[in-house]
């Protein structure tokens, strides 16, 4: 069993052909409401994949909260720990265009998660192989969990995400990391590789295109990622992380994790939103034997 304690959010997804510039108003060729926040996405990804998953999340008493409630048990996600707040859900604003994104997220009920909501679910954590967590909730809700983790011996695994809530203290609770290029230095303030020789087979990087890495203790081990047709790149980080969790819940050697959570990812960029492609186990399977065909 997983607990992944996050964010959810309802993503209000515009399509365009450019970006506009500053002060430039353009035309958008696709609106869509989409439920997402890196919590549910990541719960949803690994859910997909045959996981026993808890959500643990606050959503607003509207209706947006009550679609990404409805959204969660649709995907066999358990949302006993999911609060209704008296505040307004938490939405993404996302733009897309020419298989890019960006992104403005407003936290409203995500906001009000806190260190309460996480005892009432002690004993879900205490049951639970893996906890997943990221950063779109408030910091002092995320390190008390880390904390509490600690003390009931639950492995963690964190996805640095918005990097900027990231504290360097955190490290000692994390069983893994998973940030990008960017938030790796960001967090660290050095060199990629430096910070990945400094905690081995605890950090791993994700590189986009270019696969993921780690360093195991004595080198360091490139999982290359998959040839895969993009159509849009939301959503790709989380399916990672829930298919990373997945992984590692299921035994896999770390390894043999990342490459499965590397070829979940593809996946999930060939269809459109954060959720619309992330797949099933099966698809990441026969992915994996088709590319060992290819090799």
């Amino acid at each position: 069993m997983i607990t992944v304690i996050g964010s959810a959010n309802m993503d209000l997804v515009v399509g365009t052909e450019n970006f506009p510039a500053q002060g430039e108003t353009v035309l958008g060729n696709v609106f869509d409401t989409v439920p997402g926040g890196k919590g549910a996405n990541q719960a949803i990804a690994a859910a997909r994949l045959g996981s026993d998953i808890h959500m643990v999340c606050c959503v607003g008493d509207d209706m947006f909260g009550t679609s990404i409630v409805n959204n969660l048990q649709k995907n066999h996600v358990k949302s006993e720990g999911v609060g209704v707040v008296a505040a307004a859900s938490g939405i993404a604003n996302i733009l897309l265009s020419e298989g890019d994104n960006r992104i403005i997220v407003v936290p409203g009920a995500n906001s009000l998660l806190t260190t309460a909501h996480i005892d009432a679910v002690e004993d879900v954590i205490q049951k639970s192989k893996l906890v997943l967590i990221q950063l779109e909730i408030p910091i002092p809700t995320v390190t008390y969990t880390l904390q509490k983790c600690q003390e009931l011996g639950i492995p963690v695994l964190l996805n640095p995400a918005p990097a900027r809530g990231f504290q360097l203290d955190m490290m000692p609770f994390i069983t893994y990391l998973t940030p990008n290029e960017t938030e790796c230095e960001q967090i660290f303030g050095m060199d990629m590789m430096e910070a990945l020789e400094k905690y081995p087979n605890q950090l791993i990087v994700t590189l986009g295109s270019e696969g993921a890495r780690y360093f195991d203790g004595e080198q360091h081990v490139i999982v290359e990622c998959f040839k895969t047709k993009v159509v849009d790149t939301t959503g790709a980080g989380d399916t990672f992380n829930g298919a990373l969790a997945h992984g590692i819940v299921a035994g896999m050697e770390l390894e043999r994790a990342v490459r499965f959570a590397n070829a979940a990812a593809s996946l999930s960029v060939e269809k459109f939103g954060a959720q619309g492609g992330m797949p099933a186990c099966e698809e990441v399977e026969k992915r994996l034997q088709e590319a060992s065909r290819l090799s």
